[in-house]
């Protein structure tokens, strides 16, 4: 059981891990510039000059079969030169007319994207891919799988194609098939008869045939898969975006809104850089390019959310409908991430951390990505500082204690001395296998030692460091190893000091002044 879970399970109803937004992209497989050229010389015999009007005749024939899909199923066909709110208007189409199954309405709009156009070349033109305006069509269903999907077709080669779905709403519709209850809403559970059973079934959502499911899927928008000049070609899917929440559902709003603003102020004071980057599988490395960023945001609709974003991956964590916790991990940079693969050296075949492809095929290492990071993430908030610490707890650690034989000092909670050895010791990076008299170095002396002898005092500092907080019982040694570890007792008591000195201290010294 998470730790977080085991601390509150008193107030919580149930755990829920389920993909919530995932956005695929198809491409057809042509290259560069290069490649295209090549295919057109070649491919179709074709002058480059000829090619763009060759297009435009493709470009009209998905529009007019986008728009006689919307006559033959009697639902709306609109234009707009500017982006609209597509999920508002969708939403107010479904109030008016309720769709369970089939094509709820097709939208056409003005968008940049990646196409083709013709350059000056030396010695002939040059087709080359690049952004321009163009018509791009959006069809929105009610899948009998997915529920409410969307799929978004460029109407300019090279066609390429976005298909959203909602791994809650498919869930929604595998626990109707097999008659669990359920209370949904928007995309969350806010009531579960058989949580243990909803899970099992959101674990094979990432474990799907998602190849031959997308490919249902585009097939009746796009009528131009089936053109000879094609050659047979068909999409080449990867994961353009993928979300991974974490639900916890709590037993009252009263239970959560006691618990959620201290979570929110532990997030911001006692988690850093390196704690971020620890929870979505990363070390602080100095060849590390890139921003590790925590935004806090209150005065949104409807509650107040942390995001803690490392280049464009972020771990966010919000309410939703006061009654609901959410952990959630977005990837859009897969290759951030390294997962175990086999691949073949010096003509061996071993298993190595390799970068995380964004190819279909990896969408089970999205899943245990992302699910990691979120319970990685639960485990450090398990020590928000609430109200747990007993006075007596409190008074023992300002009383000398013993370690062994010996005597140690009483700790001084507040002082900078002992903050600074808390913070080294509650670092993120510590949590999965302990730590060490050299991590612990490493933050105490930020310069490394110029001698043997300075190298061989430090180590006796921190030693002794060390023996003081085990003697206090906030820190316990790892059986059979030269490692650490942070006591239930040492993790409440050293984050409330932590939080009392950095936040609740100032914030009462503001009000007296």
């Amino acid at each position: 059981m998470n730790r977080f879970v085991e601390r509150f399970t008193s107030s919580i109803v149930s755990v829920l891990g389920c993909h919530d937004r995932v956005i695929f992209h198809g491409h057809l497989p042509f290259g560069g510039d290069e490649h295209l050229n090549r295919f057109v010389d070649y491919g179709l015999n074709m002058k480059r000059k000829d090619f763009l009007p060759f297009l435009e005749p493709l470009s009209q024939r998905l529009v007019d079969h986008a728009q006689a899909l919307a006559k033959q199923a009697d639902v709306p066909y609109r234009y707009f030169e500017k982006k609209p709110d597509k999920e508002k208007l969708i939403h107010q189409l479904l109030l008016k007319k309720p769709c369970d199954d089939g094509l709820i309405a097709v939208l056409c709009c003005m968008e940049h994207c990646r196409t083709v156009k013709l350059l000056h070349g030396n010695q002939r033109p040059q087709l080359a891919f690049r952004c321009r305006p163009q018509r791009v069509l959006y069809f929105y269903f009610q899948d009998a799988d997915f529920g409410l999907i969307h799929v978004r077709v460029q109407t300019m080669f090279p066609f390429t194609c976005q298909i959203y779905v909602n791994g809650h709403d498919w869930l929604a519709r595998q626990m109707l098939k097999r008659r669990l209850g359920f209370v949904q809403a928007d995309n969350a559970f806010r009531q579960l008869d058989d949580p243990d059973q909803a899970q099992k079934l959101a674990d094979q959502f990432s474990k799907l045939d998602w190849v031959k499911i997308l490919d249902r899927l585009v097939q009746p928008v796009n009528p131009l898969l089936q053109e000879p000049w094609l050659g047979q070609r068909s999409y080449r899917w990867v994961i353009n975006q993928a979300e991974f929440s974490t639900d916890l559902l709590f037993r009252s709003r009263a239970a959560l809104a006691e618990l959620y603003p201290q979570l929110l102020q532990h997030a911001l004071v006692n988690l850093s850089a390196e704690d971020i980057l620890k929870f979505l599988g990363r070390r602080l490395h100095p060849r590390f390019d890139g921003e590790v960023l925590s935004d806090l945001k209150k005065g949104r609709h409807p509650g107040a959310r942390v995001k803690h974003r490392m280049k464009n991956n972020w771990l966010k964590m919000y309410d939703k409908f006061s009654l609901i916790l959410r952990i959630e991990t977005v990837i859009n940079q897969p290759r951030e991430f390294k997962v175990r693969r086999r691949r073949t050296r010096q003509g061996k075949s071993q298993m190595l951390w390799c970068p995380m492809n964004k190819g279909v095929a990896n969408f089970y290492h999205y899943h245990a990505v992302a699910r990691s990071s979120n319970e990685r993430y639960l485990q450090a908030l398990a020590t928000v500082a609430v109200p747990c610490a007993t006075r007596k707890q409190l008074d023992a650690l300002h009383q000398p204690a013993r370690f062994g034989k010996r005597r140690r000092r009483a700790l001084n909670t507040l002082s900078a001395q002992e903050q600074h050895l808390f913070q080294a010791v509650l670092r993120g990076d510590h949590r999965l296998n302990g730590f060490r008299n050299t991590d612990v170095a490493c933050c105490l002396f930020p310069t490394p030692p110029k001698t043997l002898q300075q190298h061989r005092r430090r180590t006796a500092h921190v030693s002794r460091k060390l023996q003081l907080l085990r003697a206090h019982g906030l820190i316990a040694r790892i059986r059979n190893s030269y490692r650490y570890k942070i006591t239930p007792k040492g993790e409440a008591l050293m984050n409330a000091a932590v939080f009392v000195r950095y936040k609740a201290f100032p914030k009462e010294l503001k009000a007296v002044a």
